[in-house]
């Protein structure tokens, strides 16, 4: 008898752990989601313009959300999908492990890996007719796993190639969703690292160094006292806001010389060397963790976390807090050790924050004082950085390893104009605007006859791009 992945066995005693039927599937039925995302517009494209190709083959096309929700299904097989309504594999179902046990879109989500899953290897009998091949579909820009995109079949079809198809249309739809996104840069791959454990040996704003807004201190606050009352604290916001340096500075200020280490989830595949990390962190007496976007965790390392976490705290006094842009989005064996959750807001929200933390990301990079002009400071806080802290730091940097004195020229012209969402031709005629008319000397004579225009249309370009000069 051939082994039993591992994977699969994973998905069956987590399926036996939710109380999964093992003869009926009982899917949760929602009947209501958001079907004018991106992400669904994009997908609903990709799969009709398959469909139009498999129109003739028995395969079940759909779409669901990050939640295992079915959003759409589609096939050009009757029986197929009267089949399919039968085990309730249809929109406004839930298909998640933990509603419905083993099953291809289920497992995809769970792992965030491309899987198939035949016949008997799905968990409920009521599915063994059937084989599914699913494939994660994440945001190009964000990185958020956003759904999947999944492929069914009956259980004696062949099914060599319905992995593949599954992930060209997962692999297609985060394209669409990248070129639909007004070009924005999508999150830069992984350089081989196999996740990031870093030592806070010093968080900025602990010892009070850095003067930050009512808001920011008062969420700091409210995470001091929960930790201080041994809660395990969850930061929720907007990626790159903060939230880990909100944790970090709240357990510094109880315990300043404690070990502190912030560790970031692991890629699907190296879940089994992450999870050897906790077992001797977790036995220090006096250790602080923040566990980074826990939202990005596959559910099997959430939850062999949480049985490690809860076996620790009998014995250390260690401080936990996690980060996620939403407290729903947390693992549910994570979201059940929660005690306390402290809304992080945004950059844009706390706009008396921007030039000093500008200040002190300048002087981190530079190793000095770095000043900025009023227009500089003016562009800084007029921008509504829709990419929190995280943008601003990378911006600082570019500048700051340039000069002493940050004006209007190595700001990204973004800061520089208040036109937003600009297709990429008209965004590099702003980009190439902003970049002549910042240089110094030049005015808009000069201008005009570099980029073959005439002074009326650069006047009329400046107003229509909203472009800020010195």
């Amino acid at each position: 008898m051939a082994a039993i992945p591992p994977r699969l066995l994973a998905s069956w005693q987590r399926s036996e752990h939710y109380g999964v039927p093992l003869d009926e599937v009982q899917p949760v039925f929602s009947g209501t989601y958001d079907d004018e995302s991106l992400f669904s517009e994009c997908g609903r494209e990709v799969l009709a313009e398959l469909h139009n190709t498999l129109a003739s083959e028995p395969v079940g096309l759909m779409l669901t959300d990050a939640d295992g929700l079915v959003l759409n299904r589609l096939s050009g097989d009757q029986q197929l999908l009267q089949a399919l309504d039968q085990v309730h594999l249809a929109p406004g179902f839930s298909y998640s492990e933990r509603a419905a046990g083993t099953n291809g879109l289920g497992l995809a989500l769970a792992d965030r890996v491309p899987s198939l899953v035949r016949a008997d290897d799905h968990y409920s009998r009521s599915l063994c007719g059937y084989t599914c091949a699913a494939a994660p579909i994440f945001d190009p820009v964000s990185g958020r796993l956003e759904g999947a995109v999944n492929f069914t079949t009956w259980s004696d079809a062949r099914s060599e190639l319905l992995l593949a198809l599954a992930q060209t249309a997962a692999t297609s739809t985060a394209n669409l969703m990248l070129a639909r996104s007004h070009g924005h840069r999508p999150r830069p791959a992984s350089r081989g690292q196999v996740f990031r454990i870093e030592a806070l040996s010093q968080v900025p704003g602990a010892d009070g160094d850095l003067e930050l807004s009512d808001a920011w201190s008062d969420a700091v606050s409210r995470a001091v006292e929960a930790l201080r009352e041994g809660r395990v604290v969850a930061a929720v916001g907007e990626r790159g806001s903060g939230r880990a340096s909100l944790l970090a500075q709240a357990e510094r200020t109880l315990n300043p010389r404690g070990r502190l280490l912030a560790v970031r989830a692991p890629e699907p595949h190296d879940v089994e060397s992450w999870l050897s990390f906790w077992t001797p962190e977790l036995s220090r007496p006096d250790g602080g963790f923040v566990i980074c976007d826990t939202d990005d965790l596959p559910v099997p390392a959430a939850e062999r976390l949480r049985e490690l976490i809860v076996t620790a705290r009998g014995s250390s006094t260690g401080a936990y807090g996690m980060s996620a842009e939403h407290f729903d989005a947390i693992p549910a064996s994570l979201a059940s050790l929660v005690d306390t959750v402290v809304q992080v807001p945004p950059l844009r929200e706390r706009v008396s924050d921007i030039l000093p933390l500008a200040a002190h990301l300048a002087h981190r990079v530079r190793g000095r004082q770095v000043d900025l002009t009023p227009t500089a400071a003016r562009a800084l806080t007029d921008y509504a950085w829709p990419g929190n802290v995280a943008e601003l730091a990378t911006v600082m940097k570019d500048a700051a390893v340039r000069t002493d004195v940050i004006d209007a020229r190595p700001l990204p012209p973004e800061l520089l104009s208040r036109a937003e969402h600009l297709p990429r031709i008209k965004a590099f005629e702003r980009d190439e605007m902003v970049r002549v008319l910042t240089r110094p000397g030049v005015g808009i004579e000069d201008a005009a006859r570099e980029l073959g225009m005439s002074r009326a249309t650069v006047y009329r370009k400046i107003a229509v791009y909203g472009i800020r000069l010195p």
